[in-house]
């Protein structure tokens, strides 16, 4: 599940848990957390998946990545939405919505963290850096 990241904040040097934390501003960052002993990134764990280490400290994301995955959901929607898993540039993967038509999304694109949010799921928006100059196939 996301959590509107203008609410949580860095804990300070040394915190064994990495949780996040109300806070007021940053209103379009993504906060993810680093393990302290093999530097592994990751978004929302409790334990580091490579080491199963406890030590994660909060980081805030500079809010680029890589669309990875892309699909189009009809379900429990009015319209059509997509649905994709975006690689941000510190190494981690978070799950989002791109803007813009649903067939226009593909794995590749770089995309940037918007300030809206998904009103219905509460998830990411992630808006297109490049606009694709594809050829139609």
């Amino acid at each position: 599940m996301y959590h509107h990241s203008g609410s949580v904040t860095q804990q300070p040097a040394g915190s064994p848990t990495g949780l996040l934390v109300p806070r007021g501003r940053d209103a379009e960052a993504i906060l993810f957390q680093r393990c302290a002993w093999c530097a592994t990134a990751m978004y929302h764990r409790l334990l580091c998946p490579v080491c199963r280490g406890s030590e994660l400290h909060t980081e805030r994301s500079e809010g680029t990545g890589t669309v990875r995955h892309s699909t189009v959901v009809h379900r429990n929607t009015p319209g059509a939405r997509n649905v994709s898993l975006i690689e941000m540039s510190e190494g981690f993967v978070v799950r989002g919505r791109v803007m813009g038509p649903p067939i226009g999304i593909h794995s590749g694109d770089r995309v940037r963290l918007s300030t809206a949010e998904d009103p219905v799921r509460g998830e990411p928006v992630f808006q297109l850096l490049d606009e694709p100059c594809r050829a139609w196939t």
